[in-house]
């Protein structure tokens, strides 16, 4: 950084984006193509080439921060602003599910039956695998939270064995939740109740899997010995998207889980 007269980072010319925009469009062709003709090979290009570039752009931020110093107080100042205005963006997502769900039930029309579960739709008990579902995820708040403290401590062990219990939470989360589904009496194309139900927690459950990714790479990160007590915001801002989901989580429960019922 000798070379600046700036805190700022000028990043260098880097093919990621353009591959990572290539990679989405190849993916989201193949999705198509795999609805709709039943071939899975554009898909799985997609995939691949889409997981290449997340793996090599996340390494290049990885060095940038870590190695090459180019993360400067006023950078990270920055990094802070993003995922703020990133997860508040994520809200808004959220709001336009929950906002379809009570415009639907709150007033059902005559085609519904007039009621809310919709005729002919069993919802699902709210305090049967939702409940459980609740319970692990308030887990994995308080473990991600613990985490956070021991790294600020600069307690290492305790930082890795909680990071390692709130992944393996997450995952828990995502088994119970695709066993959900496998035995969930209605599908997406039941109605208004379908679609809102099963858009409402797959997107959750999405970011849950992204939330899971996040905290595995600070995981890797961790054991490689990355962060300090004071230079740590990898892991900051994957514990404030946890906590967005986990927050998520408990709308979704009460709305959709228990009231919805």
């Amino acid at each position: 950084m000798t070379h600046q007269v700036h805190p700022y980072h000028m990043v260098n010319p880097s093919p990621w984006p353009l591959t990572g925009a290539l990679s989405a469009l190849l993916l989201t062709s193949g999705m198509i193509m795999w609805f709709h003709f039943n071939s899975s090979t554009l898909l799985l290009i997609g995939l691949l080439t889409n997981l290449l570039t997340v793996f090599q752009w996340w390494r290049d931020v990885v060095r940038e921060g870590t190695f090459q110093g180019h993360h400067t107080p006023m950078v990270q100042k920055g990094l802070r602003y993003g995922m703020v205005l990133f997860i508040i963006s994520e809200i808004f997502f959220f709001a336009g599910f929950f906002w379809a769900f009570y415009h639907s039930s709150l007033a059902p029309t005559h085609d519904l039956g007039g009621c809310w579960p919709p005729t002919g739709i069993i919802p699902l008990n709210p305090l049967d695998v939702p409940l459980l579902n609740t319970s692990v995820l308030l887990a994995s708040g308080v473990s991600i939270t613990w985490a956070h403290h021991s790294l600020m401590e600069g307690n290492r062990n305790h930082m890795i064995q909680a990071l390692f219990i709130t992944i393996a939470l997450g995952l828990y989360f995502t088994i119970l939740q695709a066993s959900e589904y496998y035995e969930t009496p209605f599908t997406i194309s039941d109605g208004v109740y379908g679609s809102t139900f099963f858009m409402a927690t797959g997107f959750h459950g999405l970011h849950v899997i992204i939330g899971t990714t996040f905290l595995l790479v600070c995981f890797f990160r961790q054991l490689n010995f990355h962060f300090t007590s004071k230079h740590h915001f990898g892991f900051e801002a994957a514990a404030w998207y946890w906590h967005f989901v986990d927050v998520v989580w408990l709308f979704l429960y009460v709305s959709i889980y228990w009231w919805g019922s």
